[in-house]
């Protein structure tokens, strides 16, 4: 007598007999409704040839998933189809996440098990030749569409699998539309314009998602195309469309621990390619010892990126690579470079309703103390987020004219 429950394990044996049926066969070269009709036929044969009764709609529920997980992405094909989603966090099979407007919510879909998400994630990392396993428990990738995908398997997390997809999105492309999305004015757009064009070394700090790669973009429309650019990046995600560019990517080691090449191996390598301007995507690291000197040393207009919550929390960070970086630098002498390197710092933040905005544009000097001979570094304020009438304004510029301006 046929089966009518269909019980998981049932679902699983005929999702495994599928896949040895359809082994060596390009399904992809299919329309997916003609691939959907066939993938119908070899589940109705399937339960025939296991003696189990489908109904219609169990039938047209298992072609469907079968034709997620084997020819698109499985339970998130949906999400990832999403403009509208920036995020995708995946803690376990039943734990999915995503970001929409900066705000988090929780998804309802679930996975079957580990091994579901797995079998996704070594679709997405195959054709990039990566792999996650027990040997390499930790991928970070870029994916074609300049997405970033990050994951990590026991014993380095306590859920089996934990996966990170930051979507690419190209919808914020100049200055423009960032002064139509609320995130500067136009005084403060023209003031940055210009600053590019007259070579000043510039870091953009600012928290995860605050927008810093997007920034750095739109701030490179304003290099003339008769420059020559050097970037160096961990993954790629820059999209610079100067005609005289290069770019350089990270490498991690190979499975024998071999082969890496790291950011500050790049920044050295850039500085013997003649670069005009040096692009780092983001310092976080001994490279920040190079990336100061080629910015103090013939390679004005350079700009980078820097994790860090203000601009007071940035040089901070600067100084603490700089101090960790093995070239016997002491406190004063870290402060003296960041002074000497670093013209401006503009610092970007995510608001409480997730909008992406300028909060400030810092200059960095060496001033002297009044009634003392001892300089010390200072920050001040060229442009600042106000308080007017209870809500925030993009940033302002306060009146304060930065030194760099006269060299």
């Amino acid at each position: 007598m046929r089966s009518v429950i269909m019980e998981p394990a049932m679902e699983r044996l005929i999702r495994e007999e599928f896949l040895k049926r359809i082994q060596g066969k390009d399904f992809l070269s299919f329309p997916e409704t003609d691939r959907r009709i066939i993938i119908r036929r070899i589940v109705c044969d399937i339960a025939g040839s296991k003696d189990i009764i489908l109904p219609e709609n169990k039938l047209e529920y298992i072609a469907a998933r079968l034709d997620e997980d084997s020819f698109d992405m499985g339970p998130i094909s949906l999400l990832l189809k999403d403009p509208g989603i920036t995020e995708i966090m995946i803690n376990g099979p039943g734990s999915v996440f995503i970001e929409r407007q900066g705000k988090l919510t929780s998804e309802s879909i679930r996975f079957d098990d580990a091994d579901h998400i797995k079998n996704i994630i070594d679709k997405i990392l195959g054709p990039l030749g990566l792999r996650v396993d027990e040997s390499n428990p930790m991928v970070d990738a870029r994916l074609d569409d300049g997405s970033r995908i990050n994951v990590v398997i026991s014993p380095v997390t306590n859920s089996e699998i934990a996966v990170t997809i930051r979507k690419f999105k190209d919808d914020i492309r100049d200055m423009g539309q960032l002064i139509d999305a609320g995130s500067l004015n136009r005084e403060v757009a023209a003031f940055l314009s210009e600053s590019v064009k007259k070579k000043v070394n510039i870091l953009i700090s600012g928290g995860t998602g605050t927008g810093k790669t997007t920034l750095l973009n739109i701030l490179s429309q304003c290099i003339g195309n008769d420059e020559r650019i050097i970037i160096a990046e961990e993954t790629m995600e820059l999209g610079f469309a100067h005609r005289n560019q290069v770019r350089l990517e990270a490498r991690p080691p190979n499975l024998e621990g071999k082969g890496e090449i790291t950011i500050r191996d790049l920044v050295r390598n850039a500085l013997r390619m003649r670069p005009d301007r040096l692009i780092v995507g983001e310092i976080r690291g001994a490279e920040a010892v190079d990336v100061m000197q080629a910015m103090n040393t013939g390679h004005a207009g350079s700009m980078t990126t820097i994790h860090a919550n203000s601009p007071r929390d940035a040089v901070t960070r600067l100084e603490t690579m700089l101090l960790i970086s093995d070239s016997n630098i002491d406190h004063l002498t870290a402060e003296r470079i960041v002074a000497a390197s670093v013209d401006m710092i503009i610092q970007l933040k995510k608001s409480e309703s997730g909008k992406r905005k300028i909060s400030q544009i810092s200059e960095i000097i060496y001033e002297e103390e009044p009634q003392s001979t001892e300089r010390i570094l200072k920050i001040k304020d060229i442009a600042s987020i106000k308080v007017l009438k209870g809500k925030e304004s993009p940033a302002l510029m306060t009146g304060y004219k930065p030194e760099f301006l006269s060299r």
